[in-house]
């Protein structure tokens, strides 16, 4: 799709998570999503499948109305689609191509740039046009360096940590008593995971990388790599796969499993939740009975802006202050101040004050709260928390009875604080509710959401089973979404007339 689809989305674009229902169409990324498109005061609008991973058509293209009836001529060259972008080799076979790579001399060592792979000595003539260089072993220790990042923001972007944030994560879980790791979309976790266990002077850690990323099956065993999308919970190697986190979350002999996730910043969030939970409801089937009622340990690394939807999907979880900052991407930098900081936080069910943040970085414990803060995030009587989100110290505003921004100020007309320069009069949920119109709450919240969704369906969907899909208008590939400023805009000519 080409526009971004987002649960709280102003096009109205619902992801809906369905369970035991009619078995959704798959995409080259596996299984897709099932959406819908809502209209303020309408019926229920069309429902439609598109890919789980990507939000963009260019990227995956995949687009099927739920009520559509499809060839059996559409099915089959659907499934050689598929099938031609699967990976050139399965992860047996990527495991069998290692052991013969590593036993090689280190001038026959050589590794694709174009192709993006390891490739040996009776491959050279197929490689012969490509760019190659030849790699050691201590390069082939570091996939995460030698691989070029994928950078789509919407779908598999791969910022890698900086060795700050990697080293701060690994020590802050050993330190927790973590022997095993489950490392979801993070492989220079996975990597630092790895090293240590070489160097001898800690014990030994266990780790399991599941990423969508199917070339890190060159350098991992089976029993240290999945190629899964967390999106959708899929793993593209069938039930074995299912069956190597199984048997990576059995905590035996007392090794304790803990879950960390680093998904792409543009992903949505209600189906990554949906993931994680199924992982936890893994880990929990594998517990002694009177431990089933507890979650899987968990750090979810996402930007702070996120909190309000995550922790409305996993009421359990609590961010944390710990600024996170990546090797290769341009903003999210440790060492700024103010807004330039990195907003990636983690949000954890770990117990807050067992997450020790380094005091020489600029964090502070906080003998109230229970827990480690950013220097600037001081207090408030009033409101009884460490208030700030964004690094910057917050206000009390006694009218509104919480801590705001900085920057904010306390508007008259709207009754809340905002931007000085704010639409005024167009408070925050003034907008209502995509289903009723009433401005007193929210779509998820609306009493009337079913039963109005329902009532015009059949011949709503009726009349447009003669539309064609590309003159929609939320589908039509040449159509822009509006900036922010041309939305308010328009939203301001509204009122003033």
């Amino acid at each position: 799709m080409d526009v971004p689809v987002s649960e709280d989305d102003s096009f109205g674009i619902e992801v809906i998570l369905t369970e035991g229902e009619t078995k959704a169409p798959s995409c080259p990324h596996g299984p897709t999503l099932l959406f819908e498109k809502l209209s303020k005061g309408e019926e229920r609008g069309r429902r439609f499948y598109a890919c789980s991973a990507c939000r963009d058509r260019k990227d995956c293209n995949f687009f099927q109305w739920q009520d559509e009836k499809v060839s059996e001529a559409r099915l089959l060259a659907r499934q050689a689609e598929n099938q031609a972008r699967r990976p050139a080799f399965t992860h047996q076979q990527y495991c069998s191509r290692f052991k013969k790579f590593v036993s090689l001399l280190e001038d026959d060592k050589k590794f694709c740039q174009d192709c993006q792979m390891l490739f040996l000595p009776g491959e050279l003539n197929a490689h012969a046009s490509h760019k190659s260089r030849a790699i050691s072993v201590a390069q082939l220790r570091k996939p995460s360096v030698l691989l070029c990042p994928l950078e789509n923001k919407k779908s598999n972007a791969q910022y890698l940590f900086t060795d700050r944030s990697a080293h701060f994560l690994l020590n802050t879980l050993a330190g927790n008593g973590y022997s095993k790791v489950l490392c979801v979309g993070t492989p220079r976790l996975q990597e630092l995971i790895k090293m240590r266990n070489l160097d001898g002077k800690h014990e030994t850690m266990k780790s399991l990388l599941l990423d969508i990323d199917f070339r890190y099956a060159q350098f991992y065993g089976q029993d240290e790599f999945c190629h899964y999308n967390m999106f959708n919970h899929h793993f593209f190697e069938g039930e074995a796969s299912s069956a190597v986190l199984q048997a990576f979350l059995s905590e035996s002999d007392g090794k304790k499993v803990v879950m960390v996730a680093d998904p792409p910043f543009g992903g949505l969030v209600k189906p990554l939740a949906s993931s994680f939970s199924l992982i936890s409801q893994m880990w929990r089937k594998l517990q002694s009975p009177d431990s089933r009622s507890m979650d899987m340990p968990m750090i979810w690394i996402f930007p702070y802006y996120f909190e309000s939807r995550i922790l409305e999907c996993l009421p359990s979880l609590i961010m944390l202050d710990y600024q996170v900052d990546y090797d290769n991407h341009p903003l999210y930098k440790h060492g700024k101040t103010g807004r330039k900081q990195s907003p990636v936080r983690l949000f954890t069910n770990i117990p807050p004050g067992e997450v020790i943040l380094p005091e020489e970085e600029g964090y502070r414990f906080c003998s109230i709260c229970r827990r480690y803060v950013w220097s600037l995030n001081k207090h408030c009587a009033e409101c009884n928390i460490c208030p700030s989100k964004d690094g910057r110290e917050w206000k009390h505003c006694s009218v509104c009875e919480k801590c705001v921004k900085p920057s904010w100020k306390h508007c008259q007309s709207c009754g809340r604080c905002a931007l000085p320069n704010h639409p005024c009069g167009q408070g925050q949920g003034m907008e209502g509710c995509l289903n009723c119109g009433s401005v007193k709450h929210k779509y998820k919240a609306c009493p009337l959401k079913d039963a109005h969704r329902t009532s015009k369906c059949q011949s709503s969907n009726a009349k447009r089973e003669g539309r064609n899909p590309s003159h929609h208008p939320f589908l039509n590939p040449r159509a822009k979404r509006k900036s922010g400023a041309a939305r308010k805009a328009k939203k301001t000519a509204a009122v003033s007339t």
